[in-house]
């Protein structure tokens, strides 16, 4: 399609007016576009994430952090990169220094300032699970007509709760 203005070029904007319920397309190539003040190239918006990735490839590129493992996982930056997920959750304090700039360019700072969160004393979690085993327990003891065993088991089960 030519330029509906100078009619020598390829038209690459497609202007569409919208006057008075009758609508107008003017179809122009670059140059006279851009003698009527439109603009002919768009730039993409950058996003946060496409800075993250480019900045984990050029890590890439630079080799850091490869021979690094997680002492839990046992896995690598290399696995961090193929598949875009951490092992364990280990592995956010093993590869601090090699993310830290990472989140300092895509969140405009490497500090969290949010909620933290508290992960439950070991000891409360020992508790639950000894009480879980303890109800289990407690319920085969019933099932299977052990009420001796059953009312000692409930006895401990209070003193736990």
């Amino acid at each position: 399609m030519l330029c509906d203005s100078c009619r020598e070029r390829d038209a690459v904007v497609h202007l569409t007016t919208i006057e008075n319920n009758a609508v107008h397309q003017l179809h122009l190539c670059e140059r006279c576009a851009a003698e009527r003040g439109v603009e002919t190239t768009v730039a993409a918006p950058k996003h946060p994430l496409g800075e993250f990735l480019q900045a984990v490839h050029e890590q890439v590129a630079s080799g850091a952090n490869d021979a690094v493992r997680c002492s839990f996982c046992n896995s690598t930056m290399a696995d961090f990169r193929a598949t875009g997920r951490w092992g364990c959750a280990r592995c956010y304090t093993n590869f601090e220094a090699g993310i830290r700039e990472l989140l300092r360019r895509v969140h405009g700072n490497s500090r969290h300032t949010g909620r933290v969160y508290h992960p439950p004393m070991t000891e409360t979690m020992e508790r639950a699970a000894v009480l879980g085993e303890l109800k289990d327990r407690l319920r085969r003891a019933i099932e299977s007509e052990q009420f001796e065993l059953a009312a000692d088991l409930r006895d401990r089960i209070r003193v736990l709760e």
